[in-house]
């Protein structure tokens, strides 16, 4: 598979750097001649996720017995983002939420509890913590995988994700590097700008990537994002960042995002841009899913999304563009991370889980729901006496980071109530008509629940509420998105989760089905800080 003129000696070089996505639940031939041939390893998307455990397991056992020290990474954040749970959503806490709870020990055990999950399906790179301070509300594709608005608490968090995972024998990749929490788009779709100057870039967003790296985190994910104080390339394509990262006293693997997102793809194309950011000082190219647009916006395979990076870097590194030695030192720097982690299926873990807690390995399924209940918050009577309920989602499409369609709130109510579930996201508008005539066909003894995630007064999601509490005040509203200021406006009875996830929801579930006279006193309190 090297190609018409590339020695197998570079080829396996540019292997060594490269991290693809493929297509099914099994490895496909291509992807284990690759490894065969030196290839550093593979990600887990939702789609390569079997609900059945063995199946994962089989599937990382194959991969490994190619090549033992491989580097399987995962996007698994809990709350919002996750792939090991896609077909269900997250058991456990969402960034959002432990940033409100505020407890280091928690965030530690969550972070410890994400490396046995790794661990047990026979990954070793968890793709998280989030280390971006949230400070734009209307950030499209961070709000609450964040773990809130300022450094400080950002930083703190970071750090005890990052102990907690590597503590379990699994690799921390921090992200977005230099912080997307302050883009009004998403670098999926298109290519954010964030226009502050170094002394505020300095002052509110890198200090909790500073904070990792005083963590001893294993590996930086880059941004898709411009930062004009940086200059005018995206931060993965532009060393003065990634110099910036290094200059910190970062020695670890720095990663791209996947260069599959638009940001990439309809700028420089994946296959330059991997070029680009080998030369910028990255190490591994996330090359991306390929079962969400790829860099040929579905008009392609797994292979092809593959091949067009390496013949683009092969190619490279062939007529000198590329600097064989930049290319040599990214190997080097991968393959000790890989090397470093624990061993799959073994018991000694590796010298990053040198302090590694056997008790992570027995993590119950669900063991954060106190946490849960403490964070959720409750304003007025929510609880239902229906045995119908119908399910309004005012939400729009998820993002590609959530990655996934499911709405646990359905399934986990389901297990309560008899549940229908209305899409009405599309068809907020100006004109209430089609939403008025919509809420006018629930029948009248179904209970009304509300699911929103932009709540911010006079957007679309908050009209909505008003117009629907107008018809149905009876109705309760359900938050999965950030913290609202004025929830004491709000028209309907509310229940503020902070994350769209089945831990969120299973507590959704227990509130809406308590008795009328228990009043869940504990859920008013303020969250800590908030």
């Amino acid at each position: 598979m090297s190609g018409s003129g590339v020695d197998e000696a570079t080829a396996r070089l540019v292997r060594g750097v490269l991290w693809p996505g493929f297509l099914g639940r099994t490895a496909p031939e291509w992807l284990l001649r690759e490894l065969d041939g030196g290839l550093a390893g593979v990600v887990y998307f939702g789609q390569n996720v079997s609900p059945d455990p063995a199946e994962v397991v089989a599937l990382s056992t194959t991969l490994h017995a190619h090549r033992p020290e491989i580097l399987i990474g995962i996007d698994e954040e809990g709350g919002n983002v996750s792939r090991l749970e896609a077909l269900t959503g997250s058991t456990l806490p969402g960034h959002a939420q432990l940033g409100a709870l505020d407890d280091v020990d928690t965030t530690r055990a969550v972070g410890a509890a994400l490396a046995a999950r790794l661990r047990a399906a026979g990954a070793n790179l968890a793709i998280a913590p989030v280390a971006d301070v949230n400070t734009n509300p209307a950030n499209p594709v961070i709000g609450v995988r964040s773990f809130g608005p300022t450094a400080a608490l950002v930083s703190r968090h970071t750090a005890a994700l990052i102990e907690g995972l590597q503590s379990g024998g699994v690799a921390a990749c921090v992200k977005h590097y230099p912080g997307h929490g302050d883009t009004a788009s998403d670098s999926h779709l298109d290519l954010p700008r964030i226009d502050l100057d170094l002394a505020a870039l300095e002052a509110e967003h890198l200090p909790p990537f500073d904070a990792a790296i005083a963590a001893d985190v294993a590996s930086v994910m880059t941004a898709h994002i411009v930062v004009p104080a940086f200059g005018d390339a995206p931060a993965t394509l532009n060393p003065v960042p990634l110099r910036r990262l290094r200059d910190s006293g970062f020695d670890g693997v720095i990663i791209s995002d996947a260069l599959d997102m638009a940001a990439i793809r309809t700028t420089t194309g994946s296959g330059r841009g991997a070029v680009l950011a080998l030369a910028a000082g990255v190490d591994l190219l996330c090359i991306g899913n390929p079962s969400n647009l790829g860099p040929k916006q579905g008009a392609t395979t797994d292979e092809d999304d593959y091949l067009e990076v390496f013949h683009a870097v092969c190619a490279a590194v062939r007529s000198g563009e590329l600097d064989r030695g930049v290319v040599e030192r990214a190997a080097a720097r991968v393959a000790k991370l890989a090397a470093s982690v624990a061993p799959f299926g073994a018991e000694r873990p590796g010298p990053v889980a040198e302090h590694l807690n056997p008790v992570a390995e027995r993590v119950e399924a669900r063991p954060f729901a106190d946490a849960i209940r403490r964070v959720v918050r409750v304003r007025g009577d929510v609880a239902l006496s229906a045995t119908h309920l119908s399910l309004v989602d005012l939400r729009d499409r998820p993002t590609f980071a959530v990655a996934s369609a499911l709405d646990p709130f359905a399934e986990s109510l389901s297990e309560r109530f008899a549940v229908a579930r209305v899409a009405a996201g599309a068809i907020l508008c100006e004109d209430e008509a089609p939403l008025t005539s919509l809420i006018s066909t629930i029948p009248a003894d179904h209970g009304v629940v509300l699911l929103a995630d932009r709540l911010t007064e006079g957007g679309p999601q908050r009209v909505a509420v008003d117009t629907i509490a107008s018809l149905r005040p009876d109705a309760v509203l359900v938050g999965v998105g950030l913290p609202l200021a004025d929830a004491d406006a709000l028209p309907v009875p509310f229940i503020d989760c902070l994350a769209a996830s089945r831990a969120s929801a299973d507590r959704v579930t227990e509130l809406l089905t308590s008795s009328h006279g228990e009043h869940h006193q504990h859920d008013q309190h303020q969250r800590n800080g908030s």
